[in-house]
């Protein structure tokens, strides 16, 4: 499996980076819609795109609002149109995305998909992945969700999680039910010197990400939703956390593509 880091920021893009959104080609699905959406289109192989959605602050969903050009750029590339677009999400996030994010008087074109509230149902399939959620501790509330791949014909099963806009789920229930992943994609907003700040925003520190990874155990850690104001190629102590972990840690960066 492959997956394109097509944003890897929180909060707003920098000269480097964009905001969250993570495409799994083969599958056709698409973490988070972050303004990393506008380069998904010729990525595109499926004749379907699903998007699944952590939750509804812009820095996740601001590039939802591209996907009438990305639709319309993929189907020049393509030679015909996707057959289906479908967003999912709790039904609070997408009843706020819908009225205020596309509403007529900021975005008067309106987009044509199927929006699939997930509340009720806490596993569901998208075609061969079966999917499943869980609320986590973020401002307004976000959820991680958990992606298996059957065994396909030469092709594995694959388990991969995303966690995101969280502080970090250090309870028994989610290290078992994140555990073994072969892709752990966790945030590390801030390093260990802005804990206390971490705290108070809802996200992850770096001594927290490791305190979660050790629990869950997966084979590769993908660091995500780093901090904008950040600079620097190592912001949030990578190699600490390589020290500290038994799995390969990989820092996201734009444009990235990492097979797993």
């Amino acid at each position: 499996m492959r997956l394109n880091c097509l944003g890897t920021v929180g909060y707003h893009p920098n000269a480097s980076r964009h905001t969250s959104c993570y495409f799994l080609a083969e599958s056709g699905i698409l973490l988070d819609g972050g303004t990393g959406a506008f380069r998904l289109a010729p990525l595109i192989q499926t004749d379907h795109l699903d998007v699944l959605l952590s939750h509804a602050h812009l820095d996740h969903t601001f590039g939802l609002t591209f996907l009438l050009d990305v639709l319309f750029e993929a189907e020049k590339l393509r030679g015909r149109p996707l057959d289906s677009l479908t967003i999912y999400g709790e039904a609070a996030k997408i009843d706020a995305i819908r009225n205020h994010l596309f509403h007529e008087l900021i975005f008067p074109a309106q987009l044509s998909a199927e929006w699939v509230a997930i509340d009720k149902k806490r596993e569901f399939s998208i075609r061969d992945v079966q999917v499943a959620w869980r609320p986590q501790d973020h401002p307004g509330g976000s959820v991680a969700y958990r992606l298996d791949w059957k065994p396909d014909g030469d092709r594995p099963a694959k388990r991969l999680v995303y966690a995101t806009d969280t502080t970090g789920d250090l309870s028994d229930e989610h290290a078992v039910w994140s555990d073994g992943a072969d892709l752990l994609m966790h945030e590390c907003y801030f390093g260990d010197n802005a804990s206390d700040w971490a705290k108070k925003t809802g996200h992850s520190w770096t001594s927290r990400v490791v305190d979660v990874a050790s629990r869950s155990n997966p084979k590769t850690l993908l660091l995500t939703h780093i901090n904008p104001i950040e600079s620097s190629d190592d912001p949030v102590d990578v190699e600490s956390i390589r020290r500290r972990l038994d799995a390969k840690v990989v820092l996201a960066t734009d444009e990235m593509v990492l097979e797993f």
